[in-house]
């Protein structure tokens, strides 16, 4: 089988052995799923909203359960913000709000550009989206999600008849149970629903009232949802396909158990790997070295890759993403008073957060000078009528400027999780150390990560306020190689969805040299473009680690994880430790 596999070319390789693999790249925002076979995956918004029933004396209205606690938005953090804006305005040479700025007829000065949305090249209006319908016409066909309707709940007592009384004819209207995806994000904030986003800054989005449980629960439903409904897998046939996980640096050891028991115990997959995110991106960019910069929607993480191999110790999470750079907009935007006068909330509307992310999207850059854009900006508080405004938005090259000066963000605050989920007993937990000739243990004088987790969080290093090009020299610098670290600053990968934004590159190469320490003999800093769309990068390399890993010894069994994965078994066992390596969890021989 090898033999002939050897003689294959690369693309028929894909459909010989991609056919049935299914490669899932969860994330914060949107989960990327689709078969090894596929060119792109399926890019969902990661979250559920389900219908709830209200007491008679509650107005009905779209709840979402991941609220913050505040936005930290006190008067110090407001005034180190200002700084940070005007120390991006100084270096774009953004003109003050004191400053007069040239009127629509005159001409825009050399360091001025103008973006114009509603030109020939933008004709259609990307940032205008239509309210979900929640009420469901049509029978419940037997393809749909397997969770049951209960008929007692939830029903608008409204039924349709024909003239003649006969039942066939006849159509029952009620509220959907579950929505999915974006359509999830653009319900009426008028209807009775819970929105919920089952993982939040990377790590699941545990709080007093989001329970690990509904947690999972949500998880399980939303990708049994996309197996069924796009990638069109009846859960009768999903012991004949095998899954890869490629997660992120943050996810911690017991989330990372949690998501393989959903994809074999649950969802009925027959084998899983799982994957390092940022090993996934350097393969999918057909490299064996790289320094990669994963630019998530709420979370960028940094990490060297060095011959195949992640180099745990310069792994560093930053707790800022996308989906701030799209509030810090909105943010500048009314610091220049250039905003309608809508109830622009995004935190609390995510219909706004799409239309936020839409423009960020079609007209954040980052060069100087100041960036303006005419542009649709859409009001949506009212479902019945979608007012809008034609606006003209300046300095769209700030928000962008925040993953360097992270402290213009302001990344809102979410509740830590309970004391409990620090608590787990699970033999897999527990790592082994062999020292001389005495062997310790979590049990045996040693220590759980976990119910030490004030004292030995994780090594995966996490920073608050420094900005990208801090993070990247520091991790680089950590291998303490100069050979290396020349090869891994001529080497920076940018992956992700804000990676795509006009002079991030060149900007992030120019910062990065500046930033050596004069000491180091480095000379050059190269950003290295990517081979297709950054934002599936990671889920292509995941693709590719898969097919080419044609022993498959290091994968996990259906039957193995449900009997005894957890234990130490009489040949093998399942091996974890405190970081995600080449693969987080694999055999290893006893």
């Amino acid at each position: 089988m090898q033999d002939y596999l050897k003689t294959l070319v690369p693309s028929q390789l894909m459909a010989e052995l991609g056919a049935n693999l299914v490669v899932i790249n969860p994330g914060s925002a949107n989960v990327r799923m689709g078969f090894a076979s596929q060119d792109v995956p399926f890019n969902i918004p990661h979250c559920i909203a389900r219908h709830i029933t209200q007491r008679n004396d509650d107005r009905p209205r779209l709840s979402v359960r991941d609220k913050t606690l505040n936005c930290r938005a006190t008067p110090s953090l407001n005034a180190e913000r200002e700084r940070a804006y005007d120390i991006i305005a100084s270096l774009l040479k953004i003109p003050f709000l004191d400053e007069d700025m040239p009127s629509a007829s005159q001409a825009l000065p050399p360091k001025m550009g103008r973006v114009d949305a509603l030109s020939s090249q933008q004709s259609k209006d990307d940032s205008k989206f239509t309210w979900t319908d929640v009420m469901d016409r049509s029978i419940k066909s037997s393809t749909s999600v397997e969770m049951p309707v209960d008929k007692d709940a939830d029903v608008d007592p409204l039924q349709r008849s024909s003239p003649d009384g006969s039942d066939h004819d006849s159509e029952e209207i009620m509220y959907k149970e579950m929505i999915f995806g974006e359509d999830a994000l653009k319900i009426p904030p008028s209807e009775s629903y819970c929105l919920s986003h089952p993982i939040r800054r990377g790590h699941f989005n545990i709080s007093q009232d989001y329970s690990l449980h509904q947690v999972l629960e949500d998880l399980r439903t939303i990708w049994n949802w996309i197996l069924t409904e796009k990638l069109h897998i009846n859960p009768r046939d999903r012991h004949i396909y095998s899954a890869i996980l490629v997660l992120g640096e943050t996810f911690d050891n017991r989330e990372i158990k949690e998501l393989l028991s959903i994809v074999l115990c649950d969802l009925g997959f027959s084998t899983a790997v799982v994957h390092q995110e940022a090993l996934a991106a350097a393969f999918g960019n057909g490299l064996s070295t790289a320094c990669v910069v994963n630019i998530g929607a709420q979370v960028t993480q940094v990490v060297c890759v060095e011959d195949g191999v992640a180099l745990p110790h310069t792994a560093l999470a930053l707790p800022y993403g996308g989906a701030d750079i799209s509030r810090c907009l909105l943010w500048v935007q009314h610091r220049h008073r250039t905003w309608p006068n809508f109830e622009t909330d995004p935190v609390n509307k995510p219909i706004d957060m799409l239309m936020l992310n839409k423009i960020k999207e079609s007209y954040s850059q980052i060069r100087s000078g100041s960036i303006d854009a005419v542009t649709l900006v859409h009001s949506y508080e009212h479902e019945k009528s979608v007012g809008h405004q034609k606006t003209n938005l300046s300095a769209l090259n700030v928000p962008p400027m925040g993953l360097l000066y992270p402290r213009v963000l302001v990344p809102e605050e979410y509740p830590p999780p309970p004391r409990s989920w620090f608590q787990d007993y699970d033999d897999m937990l527990e790592e082994t150390w062999q020292t001389n000739d005495s062997l310790y243990s979590s049990g045996n004088g040693g220590f759980s990560m976990w119910d030490s987790y004030p004292m030995f969080p994780t090594r995966l290093k996490k920073f608050e306020n420094i900005g990208l090009v801090e993070a990247i020299v520091s991790s680089i610098l950590s291998t303490g190689r100069i050979e290396l670290q020349r090869k891994l600053f001529c080497s920076i990968q940018l992956v992700g969805g804000t990676a795509s934004t006009p002079g991030l590159a060149p900007v992030l190469e120019q910062r990065v040299l500046n930033t050596i320490p004069s000491n180091q003999p480095i000379e050059k800093a190269e950003v290295l473009q990517s081979r297709s769309y950054p934002l599936f990068v990671p889920w292509k390399g995941g693709v590719i680690l898969g097919v080419l890993d044609i022993g498959r010894d290091a994968w996990i069994h259906r039957e193995d994880w449900a009997k005894n994965g957890v234990h130490i078994g009489s040949g093998r066992k399942y091996k974890d430790s405190y970081f995600l390596q080449a693969q987080a969890m694999c055999y290893y021989n006893t």
